[in-house]
């Protein structure tokens, strides 16, 4: 008689074998890898940026003073070895420190921080309103196939995909703000309003937790235009591509005799096509998503809104490499985490990717 044995665990059984745990870990390796070969890739372009960053740091006078400019190549590591230089720099940035500002002389990553809720707070509405209006109108398209609606929703989205933004945001600044004056031309709050207390840092939000009402209007004003125009482009991207995945579904057998069973057309749409769509349109939405938090360069521009796009105009226009390669390092951040996060929303809709 042999001795009882407790209870074995068989191979392929522990949690690294489940298949959502492999997908999850080969994801995050990748990111991994990824984010580190980004910075390579930002170093060495920052390091071939033509010009002299001594020169537009120091100024006229300053920069033909060989002692201050050795002085200040030294203190930004600009003597050293560049195997040695990105050394350092992969070490700074696993502290979080992405540099000190050759115009300001503050660290960069406290200006990025003050810059990027800003952005959030623009490109949040700006989302917002684009993917619940550019589905819909998508949807619509997709389900009036060739008739007269669908080709006037095709030509809307086409024009608001083809206008440039600075064009866009020129005309909503002469009619709305100079012709009409409903609303006001730029910056996040007016000039007799005090921010709020600093909480969050998005004035909206910060205004609403604070009850200080007169102070959330009025960044709301502020906040309608250029989320508008910010909108306008991705309310065509999103309604072109929901428009194509609600076409590939329509045609399934399943949603067919959902209508021959006599089912209401809002259920069929929401519980079957947008169901079976979402796969597809997921992707489309965090690229979106993406592109509407990095891709405001221009829109914080025209409407003076100090965020992130913003921040890398005048970083550009000084030549600041710090704050240059702060925000390459943020925007592709925000991309890869995006993207990280869609493939899991993706695996958890159809189980099918994480299996494969």
């Amino acid at each position: 008689m042999t001795a009882a044995s407790g209870p074995t665990v068989s191979p392929g059984t522990g949690w690294l074998s489940r298949p959502l745990t492999r997908f999850v870990l080969r994801r995050f390796a990748a990111m991994i890898l990824l984010l580190l070969g980004i910075t390579l890739v930002t170093f060495v372009l920052t390091a071939l940026v033509p010009g002299n960053p001594a020169a537009a740091a120091l100024g006229p006078v300053q920069s033909k003073n060989p002692v201050a400019v050795r002085e200040w190549d030294a203190k930004f590591g600009f003597n050293r070895p560049l195997p040695v230089h990105y050394a350092i720099y992969v070490g700074q940035l696993l502290h979080g420190d992405l540099g000190i500002s050759q115009t300001t002389g503050n660290p960069v990553s406290s200006e990025l921080a003050k810059a990027i809720p800003a952005t959030v707070e623009l490109g949040l509405g700006a989302i917002a309103i684009a993917l619940t209006v550019g589905t819909a109108l998508g949807v619509l398209a997709a389900m009036r196939r060739g008739r007269f609606v669908d080709q006037v929703l095709r030509v809307v989205s086409l024009a608001g995909i083809s206008v440039p933004q600075f064009v866009l945001a020129f005309l909503a600044l002469y009619f709305f703000f100079f012709r009409l004056g409903w609303l006001p031309g730029g910056g996040q709050l007016s000039a007799t309003v005090s921010p709020p207390p600093t909480i969050t840092g998005i004035y909206t939000l910060d205004a609403l937790l604070s009850g200080q009402w007169s102070t959330f209007f009025d960044a709301i004003d502020h906040l309608v235009l250029p989320t508008l125009v910010l909108a306008i482009y991705t309310i065509g991207y999103v309604a072109r591509y929901t428009r194509t995945a609600v076409l590939e579904v329509i045609t399934h057998d399943y949603v067919r005799a959902a209508y021959a069973k006599g089912l209401p057309s809002r259920t069929i749409v929401l519980r079957y096509i947008l169901r079976a769509a979402l796969p597809s349109m997921i992707q489309v939405f965090g690229l979106a998503f993406a592109a509407v938090l990095t891709g405001a360069v221009l829109i914080e521009t025209m409407f003076s809104w100090a965020g992130v796009g913003e921040y890398a105009y005048q970083a550009a226009v000084s030549l600041n490499l710090p704050a240059i390669s702060g925000v390459t390092l943020f925007i592709a951040f925000v991309y890869i985490v995006v993207n990280f996060i869609v493939d899991l929303l993706h695996t958890v809709i159809d189980p099918r990717v994480r299996i494969q």
